[in-house]
Order: structure tokens, then sequence, then C-alpha cells
């Protein structure tokens, strides 16, 4: 008597579109249902405007990706499984890291996530796009650039940011002809390489405070002089 031949160990499980879809609609829904319900959980418990929402932003992403991930290896031979667990990476994605990423992008806009200073060698850096970070200037030439506090709103921050000049050496100075600037407000920069400063790679930086309920909140931006011949 003959026993019947089991399927062999390393056999590739088969997927059927009826069985699969179902549950991998049903992981995509659990992990939807997650990623809204601990949103509006953390959005209760969190009283400060800033502290752990970039945190509370990024966890379902992390949690459901990997996790996802795991539990359809864990259940590779089991396809409704499987199809589950790929619904939750799924979710990870669409809607979990599309909504994080545009709350952390409310809270930069907020002001939550810190400031930077924009330098641009346009007329008035109006986008991201227009910045630079690297700047090439001859020995004893001069230009003036355009800067711009971001990170901060004019609404969340309408006080006044004070601004200050470094750099790294005497040899290339920074100008600021107004010190004090609002969110927003595009000021000038004038950079200058002093006759006699060695060719080189220099970093200077512009830096803008407000203190705001006893706090100092800061933006800062850096560029990169390359003083040649």
């Amino acid at each position: 008597m003959s026993l019947p031949l089991s399927p062999a160990p390393n056999e590739f499980p088969s997927y059927r579109m009826a069985e699969f879809l179902p549950a991998f609609l049903l992981g995509w829904g659990i992990g939807a249902a997650l990623v809204f319900g601990v949103r509006a959980l953390g959005g209760a418990l969190l009283t400060d405007p800033c502290q752990g929402h970039t945190l509370l932003a990024l966890i379902m992403p992390l949690v459901l990706g990997p996790g996802g991930l795991g539990f359809t290896a864990f259940n590779f031979r089991r396809p409704k499984r499987a199809a589950l667990g790929l619904g939750l990476v799924v979710a990870s994605l669409m809607p979990a890291l599309s909504v994080g990423a545009r709350d952390i992008g409310a809270l930069r806009g907020s002001g939550c996530a810190g400031g930077y200073v924009v330098l641009s060698a346009s007329g008035g850096p109006t986008d991201r796009s227009s910045s630079i970070s690297t700047l090439s200037l001859r020995v004893g030439e001069s230009r003036t650039l355009s800067g711009r506090v971001g990170g901060y709103t004019p609404s969340t921050h309408p006080g006044l940011f004070t601004l200050a000049a470094d750099s790294n050496t005497p040899g290339i100075t920074v100008q600021l002809p107004k010190t004090q600037v609002r969110a927003g407000e595009v000021f000038p920069v004038t950079v200058s390489v002093k006759a006699g400063t060695g060719v080189n790679s220099y970093t200077v930086g512009v830096q803008a405070r407000q203190i705001v309920d006893g706090k100092s909140v800061a933006a800062v931006g850096t560029l990169e002089v390359n003083a040649r011949p």
C-alpha cells in the first residue's frame, strides 16, 4: 500500500485572486483604521502643539511597514494571511506615510520643526528651489544675496527676528543692512572676500533669533564660499 505523495516542502504556494483580494483589502482596511485611530487618539492626548507630534506622524508607517513585511514572510505559505500582511504594508504607505508627511509639513509651517534661513542669488527667494548653498567669488569681490526667514509664519511668530552673521575666517565678511526682520520678509545679505584672502573654501552663516514666551527660537542658514584668484 502506497502513501499519497505530499507536496514538496519548497513548493511555491498558489495565490488565487478570489482568496487574495478580500484578505488584502481587509489588511489595508485594518491598517488605515489604525492610522486614523492612533492619529485621533494622539491628537487628543498631546496638549502641546509641537511636542510629540513628529513621533505621532512617523510611528504608524514604522510599525505597519516592517510589521506587515514580517507578518507576510512568516505566513508565506498561507496565502490569506500573507495577503493580509501585504495589505498592512500598503497601508503603511497610503495612508500612513502620506498623512504623516502632511502632518510633518504642517508642523514645519507652524514653526514646530524649527526654522531656517534661505539664501538666494536671485532678487527674492520666494521658494526653496531658488536657494543656494555654495557661492564662488574672486578675491576682492563682493556679492549681494537675498535672505528670508523660513519655517515660521507671521501668524505663529508675529514678532521681529534679530539677524546676526558669522564667518569662520576674517577674510570673508557678511554684512546685514537690516538687523531685524519678520518671518518671510526678504532682506539683503552682502558677502565679501577681502584682498589677500587665501584661495580656499570657507563657511559663513546667518542666524535669526526671536524670544517667544521667554524661550529663544532660531533660524539658521549656512553658505559655503569658494574664494578663487
